[in-house]
């Protein structure tokens, strides 16, 4: 489960910054996180609330913003959704496309803090 080692990370870094801004309190970190990052969000959630147990971050929130996929496609040069993660098709013309233009991310967006 990847995603004790992901909630670890995010958790060590909120805490290095809470204390770099003179100990403030972090309330909830905002992360944004694709369709194909390979991170189950509810195991991610599940570990985050884990993880913060006995930390400075216990009693925070991660909020999480679901990134769907977008394709590029050549022949139309239009960026559009996938219906279905099982047929990357331009949304438009129908082309397969292998062009992933989000959907990959997992990132950390923003602390909420209160000093």
């Amino acid at each position: 489960m990847h995603e004790l080692s992901i909630a670890i990370s995010m958790i060590e870094m909120a805490a290095e910054e809470a204390v770099r801004r003179g100990g403030v309190q972090v309330h909830a970190i905002h992360l944004k996180l694709g369709q194909l990052s390979g991170v189950v969000r509810e195991a991610l959630l599940f570990s985050y609330e884990v993880a913060c147990a006995g930390t400075p971050l216990e009693g925070s929130s991660l909020i999480i913003e679901e990134v769907p996929v977008v394709v590029y496609c050549q022949i139309c040069h239009l960026e559009t959704a996938l219906d279905s993660l099982q047929k990357f098709c331009c949304g438009s013309c129908g082309a397969l496309t292998s062009e992933v233009v989000r959907g990959k991310e997992l990132e950390v967006v923003a602390l909420e803090i209160n000093g």
